[in-house]
């Protein structure tokens, strides 16, 4: 089947998709964007997190059929900028910064929960979030490499720089 959706604000078709392939798979092997990862394959460690029409999804629960004329928005969306002058966004700045990056292999999906939890609060004019909101938000993904601290550190880093840009700092 073939299968036509927008990503990264890029319109798409992926041809020759069998109906159990998963959005994961197309994302990653048939649209070269590697940065979702495949860990579980059972929508339990978040590593696969996109934005699926607006709002934060395991992309590996998703089948391929069913993002046909949606909207998908992965790690690489995240970027900020047109072409080769394309930078880190805030959030993937404030990771590497905070040293929240560690082997990887979860970063994208923190990266994507991350920035809808500061969508969701400090986009909207809210107040930044405190530990226990941003533990909630990334409960849904698993980090083997660390305590999370670090992780935390690198959510407050980017609030208080999306807080200082609407601001107009």
């Amino acid at each position: 089947m073939r299968v036509s959706f927008n990503v990264n604000g890029e319109d798409v078709t992926a041809d020759d998709v069998w109906p159990g392939e998963s959005l994961l798979y197309v994302l990653r092997e048939r649209l070269g964007l590697p940065g979702s990862k495949n860990a579980c394959e059972q929508g339990e460690c978040g590593s696969c997190t996109v934005y699926f029409d607006g709002v934060t999804a395991c992309s590996c629960m998703i089948a391929a059929g069913q993002a046909q004329g949606r909207s998908v928005r992965t790690v690489e969306g995240l970027a900020e900028g047109e072409g080769a002058e394309r930078e880190l966004g805030t959030v993937q700045e404030a990771f590497v910064e905070a040293g929240a990056v560690q082997c990887g292999f979860c970063t994208p999906g923190l990266l994507v929960q991350t920035d809808d939890l500061l969508e969701r609060t400090v986009g909207a004019g809210l107040p930044a979030p405190a530990d226990a909101e941003i533990r909630e938000a990334l409960a849904g993904n698993l980090c083997r490499c660390t305590g999370y601290e670090k992780i935390i550190d690198a959510v407050h880093l980017a609030a208080g720089r999306r807080a200082g840009a609407g601001s107009g700092a």
